[in-house]
């Protein structure tokens, strides 16, 4: 098997955080066209803006020659090599969502031909390319899949805001629906991925190869948010704990925190979903999950909590959250989980306001209905919680942030950026 020509020409389906870094990787290559179906993204990137802020508008210049973007489905007909980087997220039930996507795939069996590869980048559940996917290609396209087109896997390990692991730097994973379409698959990666590529023996492998990933980081960090709720009752510094204990050579530095974004926090789902499809109970996936998801709370009530000792009352308190995107360095709201903090303390009805220099406005109030504040006003607060440690928050320093609160406020660090004798309550 062969595509229909022996020039690949790419289309990349979703121009996000993945696709885009991806693209413009492709396009030193290849001949790339970059689709997305938001308009207002496509002007952006013709302008040399990526909004994401993965992608410098050096590196989109650098990529102009072979590198075109559009929203126009029927420009991707002369494209013969189809990657499709569009999210996998999980709805307010926790299960699996691919509606983005088999929307995806419509597309795609709207302008795919004979001979045609459609690689898919998206983190799934082992299984669900074949079993979801194939067949709404099919259905549009009226082509059979592993006689008239083929499929390959290569799942996506970008790290949003990481500028020293790019798409070239990360050893790729690949698989194809048959022996030939895989030798393809991992090829055409191959030329781009400096750092090599693993050819799984399967595209069910791959996937599964890839969310195990982040379960198991997602467990990791579950037994380290267990041990610092267990230590804060001990009266122990966990981070002292964990820096003895990384002595070792084998010891995981992981470190207690929030856990959210588009990977770590939403990938479990998939498996633990699968799981139970075929009669398995994923109890230590499961329990992980529900530890992570209750930190957001955790760290509310302690928040209240030193600030009920300090007898400063919480009903109509003014509480500074620094940072709302689910980490550092980055405009990413995806799945953050600053919202539960916030949600949980509007519940004891403390007036919250939230500062990140890295979010757009316009997103933070679409997705969350929240109204980012301007500049913090020294003095005004009764809490400040330190939720992500953007450069700009580190830089502030500790004398700063102190200034922020009236006195007698108290200064909870979450990120464990200050040291822990410091300030007055942390992870």
């Amino acid at each position: 098997m062969k595509p229909s020509k022996e020039q690949p020409r790419i289309a990349v389906v979703g121009l996000g955080y993945v696709g885009l870094p991806l693209a413009v990787a492709m396009a030193r290559c290849y001949p790339v066209v970059g689709f997305d179906v938001k308009t207002s993204r496509i002007e952006a990137l013709r302008t040399g803006w990526d909004e994401t802020r993965e992608v410098s508008p050096e590196d989109l210049r650098g990529a102009e020659s072979q590198l075109t973007f559009t929203d126009d489905v029927d420009r991707l007909r002369d494209c013969n090599v189809y990657i499709v980087t569009v999210p996998t997220p999980i709805d307010a039930a926790r299960q699996p969502d691919l509606g983005p996507l088999r929307a995806a795939s419509e597309t795609v069996g709207r302008v795919v031909s004979p001979g045609d590869v459609v690689i898919y980048e998206s983190t799934v559940y082992p299984g669900a390319t074949e079993e979801e996917c194939v067949p709404v290609v099919e259905r549009m396209s009226g082509l059979v899949y592993n006689r008239d087109f083929f499929v390959g896997y290569s799942p996506e390990r970008i790290n949003p805001g990481d500028h020293a692991h790019r798409v070239a730097d990360i050893v790729k994973v690949t698989a194809g629906s048959t022996p030939e379409v895989a030798d393809f698959v991992d090829a055409l990666y191959a030329r781009v991925i400096a750092a090599g590529t693993h050819r799984a023996s399967s595209i069910r492998v791959a996937e599964a190869a890839k969310v195990i990933e982040n379960t198991q980081r997602d467990v990791n960090i579950a037994l380290v948010n267990e041990l610092a709720m267990l230590f804060d009752r001990l009266g122990i510094d966990t981070r002292e704990v964990l820096a003895a204990a990384g002595t070792k050579w084998n010891f995981l530095p992981f470190r207690p925190g929030l856990v959210g974004g588009h990977c770590i926090g939403v990938d479990p789902y998939y498996l633990t979903y699968k799981a139970q499809q075929v009669g398995h109970h994923p109890e230590m996936i499961l329990a992980g999950r529900r530890t992570n998801d209750a930190m957001g709370g955790y760290v509310a009530a302690q928040v209240v909590k030193l600030m009920t000792k300090r007898k400063l009352p919480v009903v109509d308190a003014e509480i500074l959250v620094l940072g709302l995107a689910f980490k550092e360095n980055c405009p990413d709201l995806r799945n953050t989980r600053v919202v539960d903090i916030i949600s949980e303390l509007a519940d004891y009805h403390a007036r919250i306001s939230v500062h990140d220099p890295w979010v757009a406005r316009e997103e933070a109030r679409t997705e969350y209905g929240i109204t980012l504040a301007e500049e913090p006003e020294p003095g005004r607060y009764d809490a400040v919680i330190l939720a992500v440690a953007h450069d700009e928050f580190r830089e502030m320093g500790l004398e700063r942030l102190r200034a922020l609160l009236r006195p007698g406020g108290v200064l909870y660090d979450i990120k464990g950026v200050f040291p822990r004798d410091r300030v007055d309550g942390a992870l």
